[in-house]
């Protein structure tokens, strides 16, 4: 009997580009930037991503770092674009939600670092479940 490939299970073919060299390094970069480790976001990634989305990962944090979220410090921190647009792996919604929040919290007085503490853990949060 004939497999197709959409019934196949990708799993072990996605956990090899992310082990890759190249990629490897990403994963660490990214981890390290939502204070993760690599092998929860590796799984998060597999079970989220597409094939041609891990296979372009290295370029796509590369470029959201240089171009997500413009001249807006908290979008910056919390990875708004970054994690939405960039590398898809938090809903827009979701996170257009936690920036509202960490906005509010520093209006209201919160100091600021930890306002985007705050923040930066809701988007792992939202990232890991």
């Amino acid at each position: 009997m004939t497999r197709y490939l959409y019934e196949k299970d990708l799993r072990p073919m996605k956990y090899t580009i992310l082990t890759s060299t190249k990629h490897d390094e990403t994963v660490r970069a990214i981890a390290r930037h939502l204070d993760t480790t690599d092998a929860k976001l590796r799984r998060v990634m597999i079970r989220r991503l597409d094939m041609s989305l891990l296979e372009n990962l290295q370029v796509r944090w590369e470029m959201g770092q240089r171009h997500a979220d413009g001249n807006d410090l908290v979008a910056g921190e919390l990875g708004c674009e970054l994690f939405t647009r960039f590398i898809p792996l938090v809903d827009p919604g979701t996170m257009q939600s936690i920036y509202n929040e960490t906005k509010a919290m520093m209006r209201d007085g919160s100091p600021a670092d930890e306002a985007l503490a705050r923040g930066k853990a809701r988007v792992r949060e939202a990232i890991l479940s």
